[in-house]
């Protein structure tokens, strides 16, 4: 698999990009913003696309978020941040532009590497289920080959962690799934990065785009003192 490797700081790319070529990755290493963007052009049109990019959010000519922006405009690369800021802001805007992943230096090989895993192994997950199925949620059809969602035939725009939340749902439907279920769903080993807040913020704003009255959800329900719950989803070939 191809690597894209953004990080300033030499040492540490050099020592990642041995790390990571032991374990079998093709790594492209670059230390600026410019170099990164033509790297992805490059990717794009030869035979060498990327499979996962890691960024580091502070570039001498620029940030990761421009990165990130573009490569999840061209295509639906996961992406994992590596940085040294860890305040809910910048993990929540990361979050918002598509990051699949958000860790913080210093970190050890081994977590880096889990997430690397994790990350890959959901998107084979989810591109394995998503052949030419679409689910139904009420008046909520999400479409998951071309990852949209839909409410009476409007397409609803989501968040890539909002669809993810939606996601998680719609496979454990009827199910009363714990706040630390939900953030497993949504975030794998990477749970720590969304406190209980954070994700009472984003069943918020899945209820608001939703939700005919968010105040009194009809899909998504809470369960008090346990948890939240949807009805049945209906799968069907598309």
């Amino acid at each position: 698999m191809n690597l894209l490797l953004v990080e300033d700081d030499k040492t540490i790319a050099t020592g990642l990009d041995y790390s990571l070529t032991q374990e079998g990755y093709t790594v492209t290493v670059c230390h600026t913003l410019s170099s990164a963007q033509q790297a992805l052009v490059t990717g794009a049109v030869g035979s060498k696309a990327f499979d996962l990019l890691l960024l580091d959010l502070s570039l001498p000519d620029g940030s990761g978020y421009e990165l990130c922006r573009q490569a999840k405009t061209e295509s639906d690369v996961p992406v994992i941040f590596l940085t040294a800021c860890d305040d809910e802001v910048n993990v929540v805007m990361g979050l918002d532009m598509g990051a699949d992943d958000y860790i913080t230096k210093p970190f050890r090989l081994r977590e880096l590497m889990s997430r690397i895993h994790s990350v890959l192994r959901r998107y084979s997950k989810t591109a394995a289920s998503s052949m030419k199925t679409t689910l139904q949620l009420g008046p909520i059809r999400i479409q998951l080959l071309e990852a949209k969602v839909y409410k009476h035939e409007q397409e609803i725009l989501l968040t890539p962690l909002e669809y993810r939340l939606l996601l998680t749902f719609a496979n454990h439907t009827g199910q009363v799934l714990t706040r630390s279920q939900l953030l497993e769903g949504i975030w794998d080993l990477a749970g720590d990065f969304v406190n209980d807040n954070t994700l009472t913020v984003y069943i918020k704003r899945l209820r608001e785009k939703l939700e005919d009255d968010p105040a009194n959800p009809a899909l998504i329900h809470t369960v008090r003192g346990l948890g939240y719950r949807v009805g049945e989803a209906h799968r069907a070939e598309s």
